[in-house]
């Protein structure tokens, strides 16, 4: 390549760089925009977990404290029930997780390997319980645990949450499986390999990234749940979960709002610990996921 191209080329990818700069820039912005403004109820939050009383209940509430105090968490922390509170989470989540991931990989891989009668139409079964809002099925889900004898025990928590969890799971991991190519299963069973092993040795690790991101949805619907908390759990507290930790300091009357600000950000904490683990194929399974 002669000098004169060479420099024609450079000069036409530095007038191209400036011409994409603006546009660039205002992406930029934006973004800065939108990652500050989802983010700064979640600041707000731990502020006022920080907060005095004072300044809390103050009528000019500034963005900001000179006197922070750990006062709010040590009245979360001196509650009797909160450990049982915080383990019931963990337990509810937990089985949530791993029950829904093992279910929805078999569940996509037979909808996707498999040819059999009425396919199609148990797909569009996924997607329309998928539409049905949770609150329309909490009266008729209470029946049913009712009838089952589940109410106030943590299986009415936990199998609710799988339900509604596997649909959402079932979808995003049939791009998954459908990703991974027909000739290596047929290359596996030609070198002896069984129909099991290649499905835990082979296929699951193809489609675990996909496995981690609906999980970290799983986990984050169970761990925040209020709804099935409040309704399925009626009398026993020693049954109850961390968001019904919330209800001890909200008064009608007196609400104790640095309590529940406390509360809430010692109930957040878990969940971006496990985002923070899981980050990096969350990443790779929504990519894989959008690619699909």
């Amino acid at each position: 390549m002669s000098p004169v191209r060479q420099d024609v080329e450079s000069r036409v990818n530095l007038l191209s760089r400036f011409t994409r700069r603006p546009g660039r820039t205002a992406a930029e912005a934006t973004a800065l925009v939108v990652a500050a403004v989802v983010a700064f109820p979640l600041y707000w939050m731990v502020l006022s977990a920080f907060k005095p009383a004072g300044e809390i209940r103050s009528a000019e509430p500034r963005p900001w404290t000179l006197a922070p105090t750990l006062d709010s968490f040590r009245r979360v922390f001196a509650q009797e029930d909160f450990g049982r509170y915080f383990l019931n989470s963990v337990v509810v989540a937990v089985a949530v997780v791993i029950a829904s991931a093992f279910i929805a990989f078999l569940a996509a891989t037979a909808v996707t390997r498999f040819r059999f009668r009425l396919r199609t139409t148990l797909l569009i079964m996924f997607l329309v319980a998928q539409m049905v809002p949770v609150e329309a099925l909490t009266i008729p889900l209470f029946f049913v645990m009712r009838d089952l004898g589940q109410l106030n025990t943590l299986w009415s928590l936990i199998l609710p949450h799988i339900a509604f969890s596997l649909p959402f799971a079932i979808w995003m991991l049939r791009g998954f499986v459908k990703g991974v190519p027909e000739a290596l299963e047929e290359a596996a069973y030609m070198d002896g390999a069984s129909r099991t092993r290649f499905l835990w040795q082979i296929l699951f690790p193809l489609v675990l990234p996909g496995l981690v991101a609906t999980s970290v949805f799983s986990f984050i619907s169970a761990w925040n749940d209020f709804l099935f908390a409040k309704s399925f759990i009626i009398s026993d507290i020693s049954q109850s979960t961390l968001p019904m930790a919330l209800l001890v300091f909200y008064k009608p009357d007196d609400p104790d709002w640095g309590g529940v600000m406390a509360a809430s950000t010692v109930m957040t904490i878990p969940v971006l610990v496990f985002f923070v683990l899981v980050q990096r194929r969350l990443v790779s399974g929504l990519g894989g996921a959008v690619k699909d």
